[in-house]
């Protein structure tokens, strides 16, 4: 890290270089030419420079010399609140501090600070570079002396802790791991390197005698002559602490700087990011948003301040699960400071993890172009390229990263998973075992080689690395894999002493599966059924309870809104419907509940906010998701008729428009029976004009008409309640896994088919039928009663109930 005095210099040498008319100040129109030098890659609007002009001149306008403009001081306390990086903007400009002008600009100096800091060197080697911040560093002589008394404390402590063993520094390369934008501090980085993180003990005589000495200092700061420079003390010793990666206690210094000067944002903002280091994420957003209230109330004094604070504050956002309002300040952020490559690479990612893949692209190329050796946008990049189908560039871009980033693990990690879904086994399992190279215990990189081995014909080095992988952990994934390898194996032993080695199965035309009874479910209902499930497990919908929407309608008064028709609607912005979810979802972990958020984002809330605006139809929202969430179909169809009636154009009627009910059994049928279509639904009923109304009785009728309603709700509630259920020792002839759910047996070749094969339209291809006619058997106890159901039947060839053989109809497998 540069000095504070080259730092000055470098300053000055760039202030020189644009005071075209050396009059001491830059006007906007050298302040332009500034902005437009250092980031030239960036190609700015007119209207992007102006506003980045305005924000300047307004925030330093204490530096402002009349038509001048600013002062070298002014641009110094630019680059001291980190607005710009004096490093990067002075190689950019291809200048240096060799040469007669480096003496000229050492005695043109006129930077206080740097003169404190020329008489007083001995501050300069023992304190960070934030304490001579003239905007957020240390204001009163007496403060010097807290810090002075608080750092010989701290070595006490390390070289007490260091020599009894306890002291322990988590050495770790930061190639390993993606950034994720976490920007702790407002000015120059801190002197601890970034790549250790100090573990103090907190438990012992040694750190006890610490925080008691600690807590003298405190009292001193709290007698201070005046309630500013007690802040000042406490500010400076929560600094001092939080370098040392003392987060705990410099929270307590922050928190009482918070209560001397509450509207001062610099101390909510660095307990926020205390809490953040502790693991505290609820109360780190707490904080974070303290600091942005105050700094939106307070003027253009903490605006330069504004960018950061919607970076950390979505930072901790994202850490609770909440991606979408993440984006919300990332955006924010990017709009604030649109030179904020992090802000936008923050943005791509979250952009990414909530399914929106197009939007992430934008954004990760935005921060590349402004940043290109920034090997995490890469690889972020690289991701949503390869979610969007892009994979020879996908593939570019991981490249690019781990060029960048020789041990970036998150990049060859995702680069070994593209290579799975591209079939390049063998490629795979070169990303996995670097992966394992630099993380060891990374299990999930090793049962992924295990699986690439396995692709690649490799049976005898996949074993090994399933092995590994069991020795690392006893998940239940690791424990599937290996039951389906063994399958696999039994599978491929069958076909080799098969006549001809022959595929294991064929996949059958629909017109030749028939079914028997009304009670077995056909084959393209059974796999639209399955496909909605499987978003039911996703979202996790179906352990959210029915009666909790009624419970929001009832509790969440959502003021009316105006579209251009001038029609009244009910709607929020998605961000606000995150948070309803998460009321609805308050179970799930912070991971779980994104994956949820993304899966609902992509199917549901894509469809409502067609328009791109970002807001949805609250109502509407609640009567999709109802059929999907726990309780009786009956009370699902209720409440979803009752979250219509919540809906404006029905609101304080009782009754639903038919219209209305018409509109929403199409967006039903074409988010969760896309294959059907709107268009068609749509060719099909006609317009939306009836403005006649229907009961909840006239509502059911519509809501389970199999061709035009969402009939396939009875075979999803029976996927639901055989989700647990187990058919003994039947396997499926098709997969080789243990029958769960409904079981489908072929009536005349007697084998068992499961849930997904039989959708499929999967069969054994030794079995050689023109037609296959299943039953479904929800349970063994139906197959029970159905061998016993039958005393009317006449022992002969051929079952006169069921026109099948009687051993069929007797449900015998032989």
């Amino acid at each position: 890290m540069a000095t504070r005095g080259s730092r000055s210099e470098k300053v000055k040498r760039i202030f020189q270089q644009f005071d075209v008319n050396k009059d001491g100040g830059l006007n906007r129109a050298e302040m332009a030419a500034l902005v437009v030098a250092v980031n030239p890659r960036v190609k700015f609007s007119d209207e992007q420079i102006n506003a980045i002009l305005d924000e300047v001149f307004r925030t330093y306008g204490e530096f402002i010399d009349g038509d001048k403009g600013l002062t070298f001081d002014g641009l110094l306390r630019t680059y001291d609140d980190g607005a710009g990086d004096v490093d990067r903007d002075f190689e950019a400009l291809a200048l240096d501090l060799t040469g007669e002008g480096d003496a000229a600009v050492t005695e043109a100096s006129t930077s206080s600070i740097a003169d404190d800091r020329a008489l007083e060197p001995q501050k300069k080697q023992r304190t960070a570079a934030w304490a001579a911040s003239p905007n957020h560093g240390i204001v009163f002589d007496d403060t010097w002396k807290l810090v002075d008394d608080l750092e010989i404390l701290i070595k006490r402590l390390k070289s007490k802790q260091m020599k009894d063993g306890k002291l322990k520094n988590d050495n770790f390369n930061s190639d390993v791991y993606s950034d994720a934008g976490w920007s702790r501090e407002f000015g120059p980085s801190s002197e601890i390197s970034e790549n250790k993180r100090v573990n103090w003990v907190e438990s012992g005589h040694d750190y006890a005698v610490f925080v008691k000495d600690l807590g003298a200092l405190r009292s001193r700061a709290d007698g201070s002559r005046s309630r500013e420079e007690a802040f000042d003390g406490h500010m400076a010793i929560g600094r001092v602490l939080y370098e040392n990666h003392l987060f705990k206690e410099a929270l307590v210094s922050f928190k009482r700087a918070c209560e001397l000067q509450p509207v001062d944002v610099r101390p909510h903002f660095r307990a926020g990011n205390c809490l953040y280091a502790l693991g505290k994420f609820g109360e780190a957003k707490e904080e974070f948003q303290l600091a942005l209230e105050a700094a939106e109330t307070g003027g253009s004094q903490w605006a330069y301040l504004l960018p950061q604070i919607h970076v950390n504050l979505g930072i901790a956002l994202e850490a609770e699960g909440m991606v979408l309002s993440a984006c919300e300040h990332y955006r924010e952020a990017a709009i604030l400071y649109p030179t904020h490559y992090r802000a936008l690479k923050l943005l791509g990612s979250a952009l990414f993890g909530v399914g929106e893949y197009r939007a992430a692209v934008k954004a990760l190329e935005e921060a590349i172009f402004m940043k290109p050796d920034y090997a995490d946008a890469h690889c972020d990049l690289a991701s949503a390229l390869h979610a969007l189908g892009d994979d020879e560039r996908a593939i570019v871009e991981f490249q690019k990263a781990i060029d960048l980033k020789p041990g970036h693990v998150d990049a060859l990690y995702n680069l070994g998973g593209l290579y799975m879904d591209m079939g390049r086994y063998q490629r795979a399992s070169e990303m996995y075992t670097r992966v394992l190279t630099l993380w060891p215990n990374h299990w999930r990189a090793q049962l992924n080689k295990a699986v690439s081995l396995l692709g690649a014909g490799e049976s005898d080095e996949a074993k090994k690395a399933m092995k590994e992988a069991l020795k690392m952990t006893n998940r239940v994934e690791v424990h599937d894999a290996i039951a389906h390898m063994k399958q696999l194996h039994k599978k491929k032993v069958k076909a080799n002493g098969g006549a001809n080695g022959e595929n294991a199965f064929v996949v059958v035309e629909p017109s030749k599966f028939k079914t028997v009874g009304e009670r077995t479910t056909s084959r393209q209902d059974l796999a639209t059924a399955l496909e909605i499930r499987a978003f039911q497990r996703v979202s996790r919908l179906g352990r959210c309870d029915v009666e909790l929407l009624k419970r929001e309608i009832s509790n969440n008064d959502v003021p009316l809104s105006f579209s251009g028709t001038g029609i009244p609607e009910k709607t929020i912005r998605k961000n606000a419907l995150e948070g309803i979810l998460r009321n609805l979802l308050s179970f799930l972990k912070p991971e779980t509940f994104q994956e949820a958020v993304k899966a609902i984002n992509e199917r549901i809330l894509s469809v409502l906010d067609e328009s791109g605006l970002g807001r949805v139809d609250i109502g509407m929202f609640y009567a999709l998701i109802a059929p999907l969430c726990s309780g009786s179909p009956d009370k699902r169809k209720r409440i979803a008729y009752e979250s219509l009636l919540y809906r404006p154009v029905n609101e304080g009627n009782g009754q639903l428009r038919k219209s209305d009910a018409t509109k929403y059994i199409k967006l039903l049928r074409a988010i969760y029976i896309p294959s059907h279509g709107e268009s068609e639904i749509m060719e099909i009923h006609g317009g939306e004009t009836d403005a006649s109304t229907v009961s909840l009785t006239e509502f059911i009728v519509m809501f389970d008409d199999p061709d035009w309603g969402f009939g396939i709700m009875s075979s999803l509630v029976r996927l639901e309640t055989g989700d647990r259920v187990r058919h003994g020792a039947y396997m499926c002839s098709v997969c080789r896994y243990p029958i769960i759910g409904s079981r489908f047996k072929e009536v005349k070749a007697h084998f068992s088919l499961c849930n997904q094969c039989y959708s499929e339209g999967k069969v054994p291809s030794s079995v050689k039928q023109e037609e296959f006619t299943f039953r479904e058997y929800q349970s063994e106890a139906d197959a029970a009663k159905d061998k016993f159901k039958f005393s009317d039947c006449i022992p002969s060839t051929v079952c006169v109930h069921l026109s099948v053989p009687f051993g069929e109809c007797l449900g015998l497998d032989s």
